[in-house]
């Protein structure tokens, strides 16, 4: 069977696949138009996706021959799970590998909000040290404070016990379905998201984005919160309304920012909340590092070979699908 990988994947992944006896595929450009990616689509059984490509009802229309979808992601928004699952084809993503990695970088955005550290590297890196003043930029505490969390699954749960354990910090949280793991180990508590809102000192996303969720965090969300609070989104930038984040920390409604993913993205570069120095973007690198990348080819590539061997792929999107 024919693999095609739009951009190249560590190694680990491309040799199990071709262990595997797949024929595999991978342009040398690094980014394809959208007619050249739809045509090496067209010319494979299977595809390893790397990347936010949609995979929409003309998708599945104009590449009939596509049997199997692995994604090189956790998040699976990008694809019609309900075309996939009309055509019978199984959608594979890549759970578990990247949980610690991506709520580091949560974790790291809270440090970071919550200290101004990126805006005192810029005065550094400009030559503007300048001379001490003990009312200049100051950040706060995070001892003892609230982290809501919206959607405590596994990346959540790693951010909440990061915090609990650093910072002694209460977690609240706000799911589709309790968490029994977390309120037993973490002393966490299920609230409304109205209460998680109004109660949150530091309010980080960690839930899989839908079309029903966008904008959830605009302008009526962000007046509801404290003052002194800190949002980050390490999810789907889909979540938040850009425009009204920046003009709630203008503002002060909120007190700080701190974003892995934006909307649009990538982010304007003359977005004006680059400005801010309450505010730290970073190029949606969750998954940056060896350890998490190389763990996600392996999964992607166990699913796929587990497709062509007549298997249920072992990390499903759409377990549905074989019912």
């Amino acid at each position: 069977m024919k693999v095609f990988i739009n951009k190249r994947i560590p190694e680990i992944g491309i040799q199990k696949l071709e262990e595997a006896g797949l024929e595999v595929t991978i342009p040398k450009e690094d980014d394809l138009k959208q007619e050249e990616w739809l045509k090496y689509c067209q010319n494979a059984d299977m595809i390893l996706n790397v990347g936010q490509n949609k995979y929409e009802k003309d998708f599945f229309e104009q590449c009939p021959n596509i049997k199997a979808i692995a994604l090189y992601s956790v998040g699976f928004d990008h694809v019609n799970i309900d075309e996939a699952n009309k055509r019978k084809i199984p959608v594979g993503n890549t759970p578990d590998v990247l949980s610690k990695a991506t709520s580091d970088v949560a974790f790291l955005l809270m440090q970071t909000v919550a200290r101004r550290a990126s805006y005192y590297f810029e005065k550094v890196k400009s030559g503007n040290w300048g001379s001490f003043d003990p009312l200049q930029e100051l950040g706060q505490e995070l001892y003892g404070k609230t982290l809501g969390i919206f959607g405590l699954g596994r990346i959540g749960f790693e951010m909440a016990e990061k915090c609990k354990k650093a910072f002694d910090m209460n977690i609240i949280y706000h799911n589709r379905n309790r968490n029994e793991e977390a309120e037993n180990t973490l002393d966490a508590k299920y609230v409304s998201f109205d209460d998680l809102v109004k109660s949150s000192d530091v309010l980080s996303i960690h839930a899989n984005f839908t079309d029903e969720e966008t904008y959830l965090f605009n302008a009526s969300v962000f007046r509801k919160m404290k003052p002194d609070s800190i949002f980050i989104n390490t999810a789907r930038g889909g979540f938040h309304n850009q425009k009204d984040l920046y003009n709630a920390l203008i503002e002060k409604e909120i007190w700080g920012a701190g974003l892995d993913v934006t909307n649009p993205e990538p982010i304007e570069d003359h977005d004006p909340i680059l400005e801010l120095s309450n505010v730290c973007i970073l190029p949606h690198i969750g998954s940056a590092t060896v350890e998490a990348r190389n763990g996600m080819a392996k999964l992607a590539a166990e699913n796929l070979i587990a497709f062509s061997k007549g298997e249920k792929m072992p990390h499903c999107a759409n377990p549905e699908v074989y019912d």
